[in-house]
C-alpha cells in the first residue's frame, strides 16, 4: 500500500470520528450508553464507506506445489500381441498405476501410439502400424517445458514415420524405454522389403524387387517364388550364410490382362523357423490399357519444370514429355493434356493447334510470360500488366466445387512471383486459389479452372511452384499431399468426361495397413456443390455378402468416409444421396498385409541407443520395479513450489459492503427498539 493511500485512510478515520462526534456528542438528545453505541456504529459505517471510496489495493500471496510431469507412452500396435507381450505390458502399466510413491511424486499422464497418438483409454493392441517418432513429436508439443523423464513401453519396432532414434533427440529429456519382446535370436528368413509399381500397361512388363534377409548361423538354401494364383511366374534358388545374409532379387513380370492382378511373393521357410508370416508378401498391380500422356511446352529453363514432371509422374498412369514450342505443334493431338509454361510468341502455332483440335490446356505464367501475346492469342482470360514483379501468396477457396481439394496449408507456403496486375476471366470459371499480398486478399485470382464447351482449361498465374513442393516436404516429411493436389488438377484437365451431379473418387485396390478413404461430391441441378446433402455408402463384401452402410462426412468441398477398419477382401459399393434418385457404384479390393507380424524380436539395440543418447536407462518388464524405484528416489525430479501474488482492489471485496449494510441495519433496529423512529 502506498504512503499516499495510508494518508487518505488516516484522513478518512479523522473525518469519520469528527462526523460521529458531531452527530452524537454535540447537543445530542441521546444520553448514556445509546449515545456511545450510536456514535461507534456511525463511525464504523462512515469509515467503511470512505474506505470504499479510497479503494486501496490489497496484496495476497498464495503458494502451490507443482509436481514434475511424467508422460507414459504405450505401444498399442499389433506387434505387441504378435510377440506375446500383451500381458507383460498390462502388468507393467498396472504396477505404475498402483505405486503410491510414484503417483505422489509425479503428475502421470498415459498416452497410446500406433497409427496415431492419443490419450490412453483402452489398450487393444489392434493398430496396424506403429509410429514412435510421431509420439515423440506429440510429447514435445504437449510438454514444451518438460523437465521430467519419459517412460515408453514398446518393442521398438516402427513401421511408419521418420527414424525415432533421431527424433528422440528433439525431446532433450531422459527417455526410459521398457523393452517388450524376446531378446533371444531365432533362425529366420524373411522378405524385408518388396518394391513394385502400382500400375502397369497392358502387354508391357513391370519390375519387382525383393530384399530377403537371413538371420542365423550356418549355410542355408531356399527358393524365392512369385505366383499368381496357382501359376508360378518367377522362381529363383537362393543361398545364405551368416556373412552373406542379404539377397536382392530383381525381375520383370509380364502384364497380360487388364485390371487388378494379385501376386504373392514367397521365400520358402526353413525347417526350424519360428515366424513364417514374414516369408510371404502379397502385392497388386493394376494393369491399364493406356496411359495419360501429358505434354509440357516451354521455351525457358526453370525449376518448376522439373517439379511438374516429378509431381505428375508420381502416378505411374501418367507419362510426361518436354518439348520446345516449335516441336510441339505437330504432336499435341497425341496428348490428353498440354501444359504451356510461360508462353511467348513462339507458342503461336501451339495455341492455334489446340484451338483447332479443341484440346485441354493448362497455362502457367510468370515473369517471363509475354502477356501482350497471351492476351491476343486467346479470349478466355487477360491481364493488364506493368513491367514490375510482385510476390504473392495464396488462400484456398473453400467453396470450389469442381473436384475435391484438401487444404495443404496454402496460406503458409512461400510466396510465388508474378507480374503486377489484375487477372480477368471472361468465360465460366471457378477459382481454386485466391491471390493475397502480405496476408490481404487482392482482387485477382491465382489459380482458376474453366470449362468452355467440351474442353477444360486452367491458368496458374505465378511461378516458383517448386518452392511449394519443397516446403510441403519440410512440413509433412512427404511430397504426397502436394503431389495429390497436382494429380487432381491433371486428372480433371486430362479428361473430357461430362460432369455428373454425383462424383465418386476411389482407388481400385488398397493395402489393409494403409488408410482407405473414399470421397464424393454432390451438386444440385445448377451444378453448385450442395453441402447440406445426406450422402451414404453401402459396402458389400463379395465373399461373405455382409452389407455395411456408412455416412459420408462433409469436409470443405467434398464428402468423405474412412473404411480403414474393413477386413481384407473384395468389395462392391454404392454411394447414394438421400431423397434423390442418383447413385454411383464401383468396387475395390483390400490386399492383406500386416507389417506388424514381420518381427521376431524387440529392437533392443535401438532402444538402448535412444536411452543412452537421452541420459536415460532401458529396462525390461521384469525390471519395472527397479524403474519405479529409480524414479522415486531420484533427486533430479523434484516438486517445485510456486508463489503467486494477487493485487485485489478493496472495492471487489464484497464483505466490506456487507459490513456497511450490517452496521446501518443494527443502528436502525436499535432506534426502532427504543422507539426513536
Amino acid at each position: 500500500m502506498t504512503p499516499e493511500t495510508i494518508l487518505y485512510i488516516i484522513i478518512a478515520a479523522i473525518i469519520s470520528i469528527i462526523a460521529a462526534g458531531f452527530m452524537y456528542g454535540y447537543k445530542t438528545k441521546y444520553t448514556g450508553n445509546l449515545r456511545w453505541l450510536f456514535g461507534i456504529l456511525r463511525f464504523l459505517s462512515l469509515f467503511a464507506l470512505l474506505i470504499l471510496l479510497i479503494n486501496p489495493q490489497l496484496k495476497t500471496e498464495s503458494y502451490t506445489t507443482e509436481r514434475p510431469q511424467l508422460p507414459i507412452l504405450v505401444d498399442n500396435s499389433t506387434s505387441i500381441k504378435e510377440l506375446n507381450q500383451k500381458d507383460a505390458l498390462s502388468l507393467a502399466i498396472d504396477k505404475i498405476k498402483s505405486n503410491e510413491a510414484l503417483n505422489e511424486k509425479f503428475d502421470i499422464s498415459y498416452y497410446s501410439f500406433g497409427n496415431g497418438f492419443s490419450t490412453l483409454d483402452t489398450l487393444t493392441n489392434t493398430e496396424s502400424n506403429s509410429n514412435i517418432a510421431a509420439a515423440f513429436k506429440s510429447i514435445k508439443e504437449l510438454y514444451s517445458n518438460l523437465k521430467s523423464p519419459v517412460v515408453m513401453l514398446t518393442d521398438g519396432n516402427q513401421t511408419i514415420g521418420s527414424d525415432y532414434e533421431f527424433s528422440s533427440t528433439l525431446l532433450s529429456h531422459p527417455i526410459y524405454p521398457v523393452i517388450l519382446g524376446d531378446s533371444t535370436k531365432y533362425t529366420d528368413l524373411k522378405i524385408e522389403q518388396l518394391n513394385t509399381n502400382r500400375y502397369a500397361f497392358l502387354k508391357n512388363q513391370f519390375p519387382v524387387e525383393a530384399i530377403i534377409v537371413y538371420s542365423g548361423t550356418g549355410s542355408v538354401n531356399s527358393q524365392f517364388v512369385i505366383s499368381q494364383g496357382n501359376r508360378v511366374v518367377y522362381r529363383e534358388i537362393l543361398s545364405f550364410t551368416n556373412q552373406d545374409n542379404t539377397k536382392t532379387v530383381s525381375t520383370i513380370v509380364p502384364a497380360t490382362a487388364v485390371g487388378l492382378q494379385r501376386y504373392t511373393a514367397t521365400v520358402k521357410p526353413l525347417s526350424d523357423e519360428k515366424n513364417t508370416v514374414n516369408n510371404n508378401k502379397r502385392f497388386g498391380v493394376e494393369v491399364i490399357d493406356q496411359a495419360t500422356n501429358v505434354l509440357i511446352v516451354s521455351d525457358v529453363l526453370h525449376p518448376d519444370l522439373g517439379m511438374l514432371k516429378k509431381s505428375i509422374a508420381t502416378n505411374e498412369q501418367r507419362t510426361v514429355t518436354y518439348l520446345k514450342p516449335e516441336e510441339a505443334a505437330s504432336v499435341v493431338n497425341d496428348y490428353q493434356l498440354v501444359i504451356l509454361y510461360q508462353p511467348i510468341r513462339k507458342f503461336s502455332s501451339v495455341f492455334q493447334e489446340l484451338e483447332k483440335l479443341n484440346k485441354n490446356s493448362f497455362v502457367i505464367t510468370g515473369t517471363q510470360t509475354d502477356w501482350v501475346f497471351l492476351n491476343s492469342i486467346q479470349s478466355r482470360f487477360s491481364k493488364d500488366v506493368v513491367n514490375q514483379n510482385e510476390d504473392v501468396s495464396a488462400s484456398l477457396n473453400l467453396n470450389y466445387g469442381t473436384f475435391s481439394i484438401d487444404d495443404i496449408g496454402f496460406s503458409e507456403l512461400p510466396p510465388l512471383t508474378t507480374y503486377f496486375g489484375e487477372l480477368s476471366i471472361a468465360v465460366p470459371h471457378e477459382i481454386i486459389l485466391d491471390q493475397t499480398i502480405d496476408g490481404i486478399a487482392s482482387d485477382s485470382p491465382m489459380l482458376v479452372t474453366m470449362e468452355q464447351g467440351t474442353s477444360r482449361h486452367a491458368i496458374w498465374d505465378a511461378e516458383g511452384l517448386w518452392k511449394w513442393r519443397a516446403q510441403s516436404y519440410l512440413n509433412d516429411k512427404s511430397f504426397e499431399d502436394f503431389d495429390q493436389f497436382i494429380a487432381k488438377m491433371v486428372q480433371y484437365l486430362a479428361s473430357n468426361k461430362r460432369r455428373s451431379r454425383l462424383e465418386v473418387s476411389s482407388e481400385t485396390f488398397y493395402y489393409n495397413n494403409r488408410p482407405l478413404k473414399i470421397s464424393a461430391q454432390y451438386f444440385d441441378k445448377n451444378f453448385v456443390f450442395d453441402n447440406s446433402a445426406s450422402v451414404s455408402i453401402s459396402v458389400v463384401n463379395n465373399q461373405t455378402k455382409e452389407r455395411l452402410v456408412f455416412p459420408l462426412l462433409l469436409r470443405n468441398n467434398y464428402y468423405q468416409v474412412d473404411l480403414s477398419n474393413l477386413d481384407a477382401g473384395t468389395y462392391s459399393y454404392t454411394v447414394s444421396v438421400k431423397d434423390e434418385e442418383i447413385a454411383r457404384s464401383g468396387s475395390f479390393t483390400i490386399l492383406e498385409f500386416n507389417v506388424e507380424q514381420q518381427f521376431l524380436n524387440a529392437n533392443i539395440s535401438k532402444l538402448n541407443r535412444v536411452a543412452e543418447k537421452s541420459s536415460g536407462v532401458a529396462y525390461f518388464p521384469t525390471q519395472i520395479d527397479e524403474l519405479i524405484n529409480s524414479l522415486v528416489e531420484s533427486d533430479a525430479y523434484v516438486a517445485v513450489q510456486k508463489s503467486e501474488e494477487k493485487v485485489v482492489p478493496l472495492i471487489d471485496w464484497k464483505y466490506l459492503l456487507g459490513l456497511i449494510i450490517l452496521l446501518l441495519s443494527i443502528e436502525w433496529f436499535i432506534r426502532k427498539f427504543n422507539g426513536l423512529i
